[in-house]
């Protein structure tokens, strides 16, 4: 969406904004930024604002640290009112070099350039996810606040209040917002973003998670996206609709198949459920992440897809009668701490790739996985996730996929970083280990 930089300032000066915020996204997903005073704002749309890249995490090195971060125009909206009492407003950034030249550890750019690859041939990528997350008392402890579940509608407590208030601060926003409830634990919310291109969407989770604790904290809670908070309860994911476009078109929808699922997207989805082991860590990049993927608490754990069945991987969302362009692929491993931009360039590309290579997925399977006997699964050829963050960085070291989408310095870095949080935790002692271990050895 093209956005003039005469209504920016008109804009800013009919809401009498006085600061603005500058955001990017680290590699692993959050959010960084720089605040500016609003006289600030031409010079820094002309030239951008610089900073030190070598103090984030998995930016640059020392001797090549100086970036720019430049505001893209048409990512200009004011905070909502209750955050910044109006007078706050933001931009997402790019960033460049001091040169002007796109900075390659930029993850919005990897999600651009994966997206301008595929740009000549008409294709838009789009993407709807579902953001899962809790509410706790404090930042101290995973204590529900609640002890309602699904769908539950019968009170209206603070957890409910924050977010409404969190919904009506997105759409004040312009972020279209598709449904929002109480998730099957306790605490535990979801907001469903109405689907847009890739790029919007994940500028737009971006956002939606800085809302969403900023919404808790002027209820007095603490939001969390942690994937598994809570041990023995459902953990958090961001399921992820996808669909492809070519103008009005829906690339996805067939009305002779049975699942009303094209040959392109049939490819497509062959293509994420070949290379899905090689994206988990992407999809899923903290040890904590695999402490919700296991069998038993709605998480996907095997490779497979179907449509009525919530144990796979993949579902096809059922076609609804006259809504073709809602034809669409649903993948349920990604979880909400991913970054968006690697995560939904990771995604395109492997779709992308089954789609070059005419790729044909396996037979569907609408039976509860999580019930079937090893040997049944082993017949079917059915493969599971990753176990542990170790077993996904070495699924993502072989895939040159991955690598080429993410680029070498992103590549390189991402799994550097990965490796040292994964040796972090292999060293730590946990609460489990003294008390398990302690009283006996």
């Amino acid at each position: 969406m093209s956005v003039s930089r005469d209504n920016i300032f008109r804009t800013i000066k009919e809401k009498n904004v006085q600061y603005i915020r500058l955001w990017f996204s680290d590699i692993n997903g959050r959010l960084r930024g720089v605040t500016i005073p609003e006289k600030e704002l031409p010079d820094a749309i002309d030239r951008g604002v610089g900073f030190d890249g070598s103090s984030i995490e998995g930016f640059s090195r020392i001797e090549e640290s100086d970036l720019m971060a430049v505001p893209d125009l048409s990512t200009f909206a004011v905070l909502p009112q209750q955050i910044s009492n109006g007078h706050v407003a933001r931009f997402i950034c790019d960033l460049k070099t001091p040169q002007g030249t796109p900075f390659e550890g930029d993850s919005r750019y990897v999600l651009k350039r994966t997206i301008e690859k595929h740009a000549a041939q008409g294709f838009t990528f789009y993407i709807g996810p579902e953001l899962e997350y809790f509410y706790f008392a404090d930042d101290k402890k995973p204590v529900p606040i609640d002890s309602v579940g699904y769908f539950d509608d019968s009170v209206i407590d603070v957890g409910t209040q924050a977010r409404q208030l969190t919904t009506d601060a997105l759409m004040e926003m312009g972020i279209p917002v598709e449904a929002l409830h109480h998730e099957v634990a306790a605490s535990q919310h979801e907001i469903d973003l109405k689907y847009d291109d890739a790029l919007t969407m994940a500028d737009r989770c971006l956002t939606c998670r800085f809302i969403v604790r900023a919404v808790a904290q002027q209820k007095n809670l603490y939001a969390s996206f942690m994937p598994k908070p809570i041990a023995g309860k459902n953990g958090s994911g961001m399921h992820t609709h996808q669909s492809v476009f070519k103008g009005d078109k829906n690339l996805f929808f067939d009305a002779k198949d049975s699942y009303h699922l094209s040959k392109f997207g049939r490819s497509y989805m062959a293509g994420v459920l070949k290379h899905v082991r090689a994206m988990t860590a992407v999809l899923n990049q903290t040890v904590n992440s695999f402490k919700r993927l296991v069998a038993g608490y709605e998480a996907p754990v095997y490779i497979t897809w179907g449509q009525k069945n919530r144990s796979a991987l993949v579902r096809v969302p059922r076609y609804r009668v006259g809504d073709e362009k809602a034809t669409r692929i649903e993948l349920r491993s990604p979880d909400p701490v991913c970054n968006p931009y690697l995560a939904f360039a990771v995604m395109i590309a492997a779709g992308m790739d089954g789609v070059g290579q005419s790729l044909t997925p396996r037979a569907s399977n609408e039976e509860n996985i999580y019930e079937m006997h090893p040997e049944i699964r082993d017949k079917h050829g059915i493969e599971m996730l990753p176990g542990s963050l170790l077993e996904a960085i070495m699924e993502t070291e072989k895939s040159n996929l991955v690598r080429e989408t993410l680029g070498e310095h992103v590549f390189e870095r991402f799994i550097a970083n990965k490796k040292v949080e994964w040796d972090r935790y292999r060293t730590a002692v946990t609460d489990y280990e003294i008390r398990e271990y302690f009283p006996v050895c």
